[in-house]
């Protein structure tokens, strides 16, 4: 059984060893592998986008703990998310519908079931981390779950036309899926026009382009450098076809 962590809590502070704990306490045999910790902070539909293209790479059974959850102990509703065969685990705010809306088969459901402490700003550690190991190791759904139709929050599911992610070479991922999109095309950012490129080394160092990723995702890039310096891009920059 496999639990994948994707959070914006970062590595270098407490939070995510905390998760660790929770899970190595309540799911012992459970594979966890941390996907990511550096979610673009506070921004849900940038993360509702990287997780849906994350997510494909693993296999079905898989169990996501999912937390960008700035309205954490507000109002907002706990929700566990069957889609094509994983579950995802996490505050109903939009982070999960993105996957959601693009997935063949679909289960929603809200966590009614609450540990003996919850407390109001750790809802990673204390709740969904709690649910993600109980769906792991294979215990009954309707203790702790219930059904309801659908998600409270749903972002578009479609590409989202901005800059969600950088990495620290410095490569900007957009939101948009590279799938179906002409390298004729030119892709315009931070007031500059980007060729297409397979690869780096098909341009000179130095030289702005944008490529599909590994993720299937359209990036922007500098070979040998950071194309987030070198065109001044942050999560949130637009970008348009051209």
């Amino acid at each position: 059984m496999t639990i994948v962590l994707f959070t914006d809590f970062g590595s270098s502070d407490v939070y995510v060893g905390q998760v660790h704990a929770m899970l190595a306490r309540e799911a012992p045999q459970a594979r966890v592998i941390d996907l990511l910790h550096d979610a673009p902070a506070f921004d849900i539909e940038a993360s509702a986008h990287l997780l849906a293209a994350l997510a494909p790479e693993f296999e079905a059974g898989a169990v996501f703990v999912a937390v960008v959850d700035p309205g954490v102990g507000g109002a907002r509703s706990a929700v566990a998310v069957r889609a094509d065969g994983r579950w995802f685990v996490g505050p109903d705010n939009g982070l999960l519908s993105v996957i959601a809306g693009r997935a063949r088969d679909t289960a929603f459901f809200r966590i009614d079931w609450q540990p003996p402490r919850l407390t109001a700003s750790f809802h990673g550690r204390d709740l969904f981390a709690p649910v993600a190991a109980r769906i792991a190791r294979g215990d009954d759904p309707a203790t702790f779950l219930r059904q309801v139709p659908g998600l409270e929050v749903k972002l578009p599911a479609g590409d989202l036309a901005r800059i969600i992610y950088i990495d620290h070479y410095g490569n900007a991922m957009t939101g948009l899926r590279a799938e179906g999109a002409s390298p004729d095309l030119r892709l315009q950012v931070a007031g500059c026009d980007l060729a297409h490129a397979r690869v780096f080394c098909e341009v000179a160092v130095g030289t702005p382009f944008w490529y599909e990723n590994c993720l299937g995702l359209v990036e922007v890039a500098v070979n040998q450098g950071s194309a987030a310096a070198a065109l001044g891009l942050c999560v949130g920059t637009p970008v348009t076809w051209r």
